[in-house]
């Protein structure tokens, strides 16, 4: 079952910072839900480095740091795609 949630969460994540990012990216959908995942294990780590990972009641500040993070892979996955789609197609 923990797999299904990071499927889900990825998705919804990955989703989320492509709204958040301006302009159109060119990264399919499958590649969202993993780069959103790649957030969210980021956004998990550095809240733990914080030591703000566990808290009671919701953890507002772990959440916003995994969007944070799903923001910031998905861009920089976008533009190694970009990059990678457009040389193959010259190639």
């Amino acid at each position: 079952m923990g797999w299904l949630w990071a499927i889900i969460v990825g998705f919804v994540l990955g989703l989320i910072a492509k709204a958040i990012l301006p302009g159109k990216q060119q990264i399919p959908l499958w590649l969202t839900t993993i780069f959103g995942i790649l957030g969210s294990v980021l956004g998990n780590a550095v809240a733990t480095w914080l030591g703000v990972n566990d808290t009671k009641g919701i953890d507002w500040t772990r959440h916003l740091l995994q969007i944070i993070g799903a923001v910031a892979v998905v861009g920089v996955g976008d533009m190694l795609w970009v990059s990678v789609k457009g040389n193959r197609q010259r190639g």
